[in-house]
C-alpha cells in the first residue's frame, strides 16, 4: 500500500538560487550537511543517485533516480533508504524534492517527501529534514 502522507520543511537561506542549488547537487558540501553521505550521480533526468554513509555505527545504501533537474529551481528524485525498514520494491520508495524560489537576496528551499503511511513516519520525515535544512543553511551562509 502507498501511502498519501507528504512531509513539507521550508526554510529561507541568505544566499542566491545559484549557490543553493550548487550546494544540494555538489557531493562534497552534500557531505557537509547530509550526514556524512557520499553521493554519486551524474546529475541527469533517469540517472540514478546513490547515498552512502554510516549512521549511527551501521553502514547503509540509499538510492533513487533523478525525475526532474532544472537547475537554480527544482531537483526531484525517488528516495529508498536501506534502513528505513522496507523492502527495495517501487511501492516503497519516495519521492524527494528541492524546490527553490528567490526571494529578494534570499532563496526559499521547500523540499517535500511523499509516499508517508503514517503521521509517525510523517513527523520523523519533518523531523529529519528540519535538522537537514539547518545544517544545509548553516553550510551554504557559511561559505561552505
Amino acid at each position: 500500500m502507498t501511502g498519501t502522507l507528504i512531509a513539507r520543511v521550508r526554510t529561507l537561506i541568505n544566499a542566491n538560487v545559484s549557490e543553493v542549488w550548487k550546494a544540494i547537487t555538489t557531493p562534497d558540501t552534500i557531505r557537509k550537511y547530509l550526514l556524512g553521505a557520499n553521493v554519486t550521480s551524474t546529475w541527469k533526468e533517469g540517472a540514478p543517485i546513490v547515498y552512502k554513509g554510516e549512521y549511527n555505527g551501521k553502514s547503509y545504501e540509499d538510492k533513487g533516480t533523478i525525475l526532474e533537474f532544472s537547475p537554480n529551481h527544482r531537483l526531484r528524485s525517488t528516495y529508498w533508504s536501506s534502513m528505513g525498514g522496507k523492502e527495495d520494491l517501487p511501492e516503497n520508495y519516495n519521492t524527494v524534492t528541492y524546490l527553490l524560489e528567490e526571494k529578494g537576496n534570499t532563496t526559499e528551499l521547500t523540499l517535500t517527501q511523499d509516499n508517508i503511511t503514517s503521521d509517525k513516519e510523517r513527523e520523523n520525515m519533518i523531523s529529519n529534514w528540519t535538522s537537514v535544512l539547518a545544517k544545509l543553511k548553516e553550510v551554504v551562509e557559511s561559505g561552505g
